[in-house]
């Protein structure tokens, strides 16, 4: 392979990478507006799906929301039946925020077309071609991780 092949391909690869960032967020977003929520209700539900349960603190870290704007937004994701309030089991006066699972149905369904056609197109791939395709997805989430804390880093 010649170098300009090589950096024809790198440059395609990352244009095809930030393609997909901007696409999925997108999609996203119109999921959110069919949803009636906005994008920062999606993103705490994002994380609540990935964590299965968090602090109204972790919460207003991850979206960079101020406290206040935080309970507006639970309280929004509660009237919805998409989250969850609980009392703290660590400290009385806390409370730990989970996914409703009636919330949970309601978001899958919305993505439900999406991961059948997730499905279809992974499912065209090899096995050899899935291991490339996982291994690159894998370092890239490392990637945004280390570059997160970075950026956090020297705030």
């Amino acid at each position: 392979m010649t170098q300009s092949t090589k950096t024809d391909l790198k440059k395609r690869a990352l244009m095809a990478v930030r393609d997909y960032g901007i696409h999925l967020t997108l999609f996203r977003n119109a999921v959110s507006e069919r949803m009636g929520l906005n994008v920062t209700d999606m993103e705490c539900l994002r994380l609540l799906f990935l964590k299965g349960v968090a602090t109204p603190s972790e919460l207003a870290r991850h979206t960079g929301l101020t406290s206040g704007a935080t309970t507006a937004m639970l309280d929004r994701l509660e009237k919805a039946g998409l989250i969850e309030r609980r009392p703290n089991p660590d400290d009385r006066r806390g409370t730990l925020i989970a996914p409703a699972k009636s919330g949970a149905e309601k978001v899958a369904s919305s993505f439900e077309s999406a991961r059948k056609a997730q499905d279809e197109l992974i499912s065209s791939y090899s096995e050899k071609e899935l291991e490339i395709i996982s291994d690159v997805f894998e370092r890239f989430t490392k990637l945004w991780e280390r570059e997160r804390e970075k950026i956090r880093r020297d705030q």
